[in-house]
C-alpha cells in the first residue's frame, strides 16, 4: 500500500490531467488497480522462483526428494493479487476523486 501510495502522490500532476480531458473515474481507479496487482504478481513470482531454488539447493545440499505442488504455487499467486487488490483499492479511490485543480496545486 505505502509503495502504491507514493506511486499516485508522484504522479499527481498525471492523474490530474487525465482528469482535466474527461477521463471517467473507472479509468484512473483500473490503471492503480491494475498497477497493484502487477507489482504484488511479480514479488509473488519472485517469492515462488526463490522459495523453489532455496528448496532445490537445501534438498541437494541435505539429499532429500523435493516435492512442489503446483496448488501451492496457484494459491501464493492467487493471495499475491489479492493483496494487490486489497492495498491497491485506497490510491485507486484517491486517484478517481481527484479534482484536476487540487492536482496541479498539489504537484
Amino acid at each position: 500500500m505505502n509503495i502504491m501510495l507514493v506511486s499516485f502522490t508522484e504522479r499527481t500532476r498525471e492523474i490530474g490531467i487525465g482528469r482535466a480531458i474527461d477521463s471517467r473515474d473507472f479509468d484512473g481507479m483500473f490503471q492503480f488497480l491494475t498497477e497493484a496487482v502487477r507489482v504484488c504478481l511479480i514479488g509473488g513470482l519472485r517469492g515462488v522462483v526463490g522459495g523453489i531454488g532455496g528448496g532445490l539447493t537445501t534438498s541437494a545440499n541435505a539429499g532429500w526428494r523435493l516435492i512442489s505442488p503446483v496448488a501451492s504455487i496457484v494459491i501464493a499467486s492467487a493471495c499475491a493479487s489479492l493483496a494487490g487488490m486489497l492495498f491497491g483499492y485506497f490510491p485507486a479511490q484517491e486517484a478517481a476523486r481527484l479534482d484536476p485543480i487540487e492536482a496541479r496545486a498539489r504537484a
